[in-house]
């Protein structure tokens, strides 16, 4: 549902690098907009805005603000990209891009593979900030960088979390690939996302996700993050080592999300035809018997493995003393730190610590 209503900007804040929070008065009341402002141009207080107000109407969660989409007799906004290479293409906010393909061309074109190397697969955007904070933690030189899909929100702006991990270090590269945008680099599809994380951004660890606020139906196959088995596939084609960070809640009232999520055990049994492996941290003897009863019940151990992973104590007490917001679906790391502990596991693991396959159910 597209929802299109005028509003009055009465109040405007720069929330993180190019995004503009706005309040705004409309019908009557004042309600929260994001404004990208590379597409609407600079907002100020007493501008009429044109606004999407569809997500507020249905109550959603993730993304339930209202979008600015132009400013009623703004300024014209002038591309600032020399590219040719349009995202978000066909729809009103298309804007042209210069892409890493082009940029880089020599190092994207004479890439050999990845060599077996290992590669962090989010299954949740809420992953990724656990999952740097691991890896600076393990391994403080370590260059992270983040390639994220389209399987979420398409502007990278919108991510909160990435734009904290950037400004404290933990997150050094960010590529948005598809029709994403708004990373470091800017990448055609997730193959040449991955390829220039690790050609031109020279990462030590490269974590591979969506971004937040994903589509999910509550049923068997109707949810985004199917792409998990997809970029399992799309690791492994490029000679990759898959290294999933499955969705693991003892907190989520959802049946179907409980242990390990039906998100991980669908995408990794129906979409990923390649194996992977799936780190777990260490979990309580009960935890760790649903999680690989159901892992066995799916029939997964047929093609991937799973790698418990020891986070050691430097790691479980960084996650602990986060100096970023840990939350998954509105729960902290004290209401469900698994979900985090799995991400640490699979960055630990991808940066070579101790590790041990899983012998028994």
């Amino acid at each position: 549902m597209i929802r299109i209503r005028r509003g009055l900007a009465l109040e405007v804040e720069r929330a993180r690098p190019g995004v503009l929070d706005v309040s705004v008065e409309v019908e009557g009341s004042k309600a929260h907009a994001i404004a990208y402002e590379d597409l609407t141009g600079p907002i100020a207080p007493g501008d009429r805005c044109v606004l999407n107000t569809g997500a507020v109407a249905l109550g959603l969660g993730t993304g339930g603000v209202h979008f600015v989409i132009a400013v009623e007799d703004g300024p014209d906004v002038d591309p600032t990209s020399a590219g040719h290479a349009m995202k978000l293409r066909y729809t009103p906010a298309q804007h042209a891009i210069l892409p890493v393909e082009d940029t880089h061309r020599d190092a994207v074109d004479d890439f050999a593979g990845l060599d077996g190397r290992p590669i962090v697969i989010a299954s949740l955007h809420s992953g990724l900030a656990p999952a740097c904070i691991a890896a600076k933690t393990f391994s403080p030189e370590a260059r992270v960088s983040y390639v994220m899909t389209e399987g979420g929100a398409l502007p990278l702006a919108f991510s909160e979390s990435v734009a904290e991990l950037a400004e404290r270090g933990l997150l050094d590269t960010t590529i948005t690939c598809g029709q994403a945008f708004g990373g470091d680099l800017e990448a055609v599809n997730k193959f040449s996302g991955i390829i220039a994380a690790a050609a031109v951004a020279e990462a030590d660890l490269i974590i591979i996700g969506a971004g937040p606020g994903n589509l999910g139906t509550a049923s068997r196959y109707g949810f985004a993050l199917m792409e998990v088995g997809e970029n399992v596939n799309a690791v492994a084609a490029l000679g990759g080592r898959p290294i999933v960070a499955p969705r693991l809640s003892f907190a989520d009232a959802r049946e179907r999300h409980r242990g390990i999520s039906h998100h991980t055990l669908t995408a990794l049994g129906t979409a990923a035809l390649a194996g992977a492996e799936i780190a777990l941290p260490p979990l309580a003897p009960d935890r760790r018997e649903a999680v690989m009863r159901r892992l066995e019940e799916a029939r997964l151990l047929d093609l991937h493995r799973v790698i418990e992973v020891d986070l050691g104590d430097g790691v479980e007490d960084a996650l602990k003393h986060a100096p970023v917001r840990l939350e998954t679906m509105g729960r902290s790391f004290d209401h469900d730190p698994d979900c985090f502990r799995a991400a640490a596991a699979a960055a630990v693991l991808a940066l070579g610590g101790t590790a041990a396959v899983a012998s028994d159910a």
